[in-house]
């Protein structure tokens, strides 16, 4: 395996984002990428998402397009739809679940 020293992993992590362009950069493969993070208790990029997720839907709900909120948090137009989509389906689960709660 790679010697990728615990403050190295996190400074290319911040550069790099993803285990597999880290891998592809020391010759390894994203798996060891991946074991070394848990080894050294570095949390992932993804953690993150949930964050990033609610402020895409509180933007797109405040009135911006989808392909503004796109270029503003830097995604791809379909990506950012798949977040908003996404979020969408979890709400509705959330409301069903709670009606089917009350009849009981």
């Amino acid at each position: 395996m790679a010697r990728i020293s615990k403050s190295q992993l996190i400074q290319l992590q911040k550069t790099l984002k993803t285990d597999e362009k880290i891998g592809k950069k020391f010759g390894i493969t994203r798996q060891a990428v991946h074991q070394l993070r848990r080894k050294y208790g570095i949390p992932s990029n993804l953690a993150k998402n949930a964050d990033r997720n609610a402020k895409i839907l509180k933007t797109f709900k405040s009135g911006l397009s989808g392909t503004a909120v796109a270029k503003k948090f830097g995604l791809s137009i379909s990506q950012t739809y798949r977040v908003i989509n996404e979020s969408k389906k979890t709400s509705k689960k959330a409301k069903k679940a709670k009606k089917s709660g009350k009849r009981k």
